[in-house]
């Protein structure tokens, strides 16, 4: 099986940014919890958007695509988001008017020096 990581480009407007980094903090608590959960990686740009809103990216990686969807699970069927442990998940957990990008990728490539 191939690890899984889950990436999220989260746009956050000015003054937001501390409710951003606590949803995302609980979420990675929740997800230490599950099978299968490897490593999270939280990025923040360096600069601004022409909007004032700033950008973050958000990883997790998990240890196959089996655990990333027994987390998920019925979040893929409803509108919300809400998995059965009733999370808000793929990216649906954050507040209005932040906007999450989410995608689930596998590494084709790795170059490291």
């Amino acid at each position: 099986m191939n690890q899984v990581s889950v990436i999220n480009t989260i746009s956050v407007p000015k003054g937001m940014e501390d409710v951003a980094e606590r949803v995302r903090d609980d979420y990675v608590n929740y997800f230490c919890q599950q099978e299968g959960f490897i490593s999270s990686t939280f990025y923040k740009s360096i600069s601004r958007d022409d909007d004032n809103s700033i950008k973050y990216v958000n990883t997790v990686v998990w240890a196959s695509y089996e655990h990333f969807k027994k987390v998920v699970n019925s979040g893929f069927a409803n509108v919300d988001g809400k998995n059965s442990d009733g999370r808000r998940v793929l990216g649906k957990g954050f507040p209005e008017p932040i906007k999450v990008m989410p995608g689930q990728y596998v590494i084709i490539a790795h170059t490291q020096t």
